[in-house]
This record gives structure tokens, C-alpha cells and sequence, in this order.
């Protein structure tokens, strides 16, 4: 499987951890579904699925996990009406006001009766380490999926010592340059035909341009009244296309028809190695991607890692 959306991190320090002591330490914790009053469960899972029990994938340096993810699916305006029911309810038979405490204990009670009989709702995230590359990549770019994947990763293997990048130059400051000078853009990025711009000033505001090709007049107009680009579609290398956020998140991935070909040309026998085959030619695109994103920005700044 290909990700569609990455969150890439840097170790601080070279992760020391053998794979088979991952493996170990992931059985410790594994995916278990929700009981009749559980809100959600999170646990560790074969990214294979069926087709593997193992929780680590190994792909010559490059280890995949899967974090799963189960939970009730209760809306709060269900519970907030069954307890406005119940406070109208006490209000009309006792002939008093029903306090704030009263109202937050019938909410919980409420919902620890609702809960065994609501829908259940399963997601999975998967990434993957490289040690010997120092970093870490996600398949997302929701912050809040990132940092609940890395705190559950932390607590289960101990420790992780992970940053996000840091860059020599102001992402969203060489995105404006690129888009107001084709003769800034590195050799190997090409514009494509979405942006967005976002004010600098007190009053946050934003405008985006897609699906027609940039008007770089008026694109050059709103930079000069305070805007910059926090995100623009990009194509590398006539391989890959994604659209860059001055946050360095690379979302909307597609792959290019030569990478396409290569996994059909891999002739996989099975669902494994079609897995196999596909995470093998991902990796090794995202490493020649990731340190060509991180260059067109200066490079990175690695004053605070730690090398062996």
C-alpha cells in the first residue's frame, strides 16, 4: 500500500532498538476491540492484516507498524437529549431546578448506558521507521492522528526521541518566491495549479487559487498587501505530485505511471508480496523525496541531533 498523505519525523538520536525487540515490545500491546463501555481502544496490528502475523513489516531497512484505532460512535446531541428528557423530567416531578452537578451526572450515566449499544467505528494508521536513515514517516497529515500515534508509540516502546524537521529557510517564504520567480524553483520541483495564500497580519485570513494555472499578476497583488503561500501543488521529478504546506506536510500524494509500472512489472504472486513490493518501491522513492523537499528549503538544520 502507498501512502496518500505523510507526516515525516527526525530522531534526535539514532533509534537503537533491534527489530525484534519492536516486535516484542508491540505484542505487548495489541489491538483489542472495544468492550461494552470502552469509548475507544488503541493497539498494535500486522500491517499485512490476515495475510501476516507480524506487527513489524520489514522491508531491508525500512520497518512498517499499524496502530489500530476502534471507537463508539455516540453523538453528543443523542445524550443531550435524552438528558434534557430526564432533567425536564425531575424538574416537572420534583417541582425544583436541576443543578449543573446533577445535569453532568446524568450525562455520564446517560452514556455509559448508550455506549454497549452504539456503532463501533475502526481505523487504521500505518508508518514506518528507518533507522539507518534517522527518521520516521506517518501516513497522515492530521496533526492530532501524528501526535496520538507518536504518544502511543512512546508509551509502548518506552521512548522516542523524535522531532519534526527544522529547515534552514522559511518554508512559506520560498513557496512565495517560487511562485513570483520560476527561475527560483530547483530543478527537480515544477508548480502546479493550486495555492494557497495566507495574511502575515493580525487578521488571519487566507485565498486559495485551484484547478486553473496560477495568475501570477494576481497572485504578485495579494503577496504585496501581506499574503504569503502556506501550500502549493507540486510535482517532483514528473514522478510524484502532491501539495506542500509550509509545515512540511505532503498531502494528496499521487504516483506517477513510471512507479505504476514498476509495481506492475514486480509481478507480485500473492497479497503479501504485492504488499512487499509496494512499501519496497515507496520507501525508496520517499528517500530520494524527503532530502529533495528539505534541500529546496535550505537544507536541514541538524544542530540538535544527535549522530552516532
Amino acid at each position: 500500500m502507498w501512502f496518500k498523505n505523510i507526516l515525516f519525523y527526525r530522531f534526535s538520536k539514532p533509534f537503537e532498538m533491534s527489530s525484534e525487540e519492536l516486535e516484542t515490545r508491540l505484542s505487548e500491546s495489541p489491538f483489542v476491540p472495544c468492550g461494552a463501555n470502552d469509548i475507544y481502544q488503541l493497539g498494535w496490528t500486522s500491517p499485512l492484516q490476515k495475510h501476516s502475523e507480524q506487527l513489524v513489516h520489514i522491508s531491508q531497512d525500512y520497518w512498517m507498524v499499524c496502530l489500530q484505532k476502534q471507537e463508539r460512535i455516540l453523538p453528543g446531541s443523542v445524550v443531550n437529549e435524552q438528558v434534557q428528557e430526564k432533567v425536564t423530567q425531575i424538574e416537572e416531578e420534583q417541582h425544583r431546578k436541576v443543578t449543573r452537578k446533577e445535569k453532568a451526572e446524568l450525562k455520564e450515566e446517560i452514556t455509559l448506558q448508550l455506549l454497549p449499544k452504539s456503532f463501533t467505528r475502526t481505523s487504521r494508521h500505518f508508518a514506518y521507521i528507518s533507522p539507518s536513515k534517522g527518521y520516521m514517516v506517518i501516513n497522515t497529515a492530521s496533526a492530532k492522528v501524528a501526535d496520538e500515534f507518536t504518544s502511543y508509540l512512546r508509551k509502548t516502546i518506552g521512548s522516542l526521541p523524535i522531532r519534526l524537521p527544522v529547515v534552514k529557510q522559511a518554508p512559506s517564504s520560498v513557496m512565495t518566491h517560487w511562485v513570483t520567480k520560476d527561475s527560483s524553483l530547483p530543478d527537480n520541483i515544477t508548480i502546479g495549479y493550486e495555492c494557497e495564500l495566507t495574511s502575515t497580519g493580525e487578521e488571519k485570513g487566507s485565498i486559495k487559487y485551484k484547478g486553473l494555472e496560477l495568475d501570477q499578476d494576481q497572485i504578485e497583488q495579494q503577496i504585496k498587501s501581506g499574503m504569503e503561500v502556506t501550500k502549493l501543488a507540486v510535482e517532483w521529478q514528473e514522478n510524484i505530485s502532491f501539495l506542500l504546506g509550509s509545515d512540511l506536510t505532503i498531502k494528496r500524494i499521487k504516483f506517477g505511471d513510471i512507479l505504476q509500472d514498476q509495481l506492475d512489472d514486480a509481478n507480485s504472486e500473492d497479497a503479501a508480496s504485492a504488499f512487499d513490493a509496494g512499501f519496497a518501491i515507496m520507501t525508496l522513492e520517499f528517500d530520494r523525496l524527503i532530502p529533495d523537499v528539505l534541500n529546496a528549503f535550505g537544507g536541514e538544520d541538524t544542530s540538535a541531533i544527535i549522530e552516532v
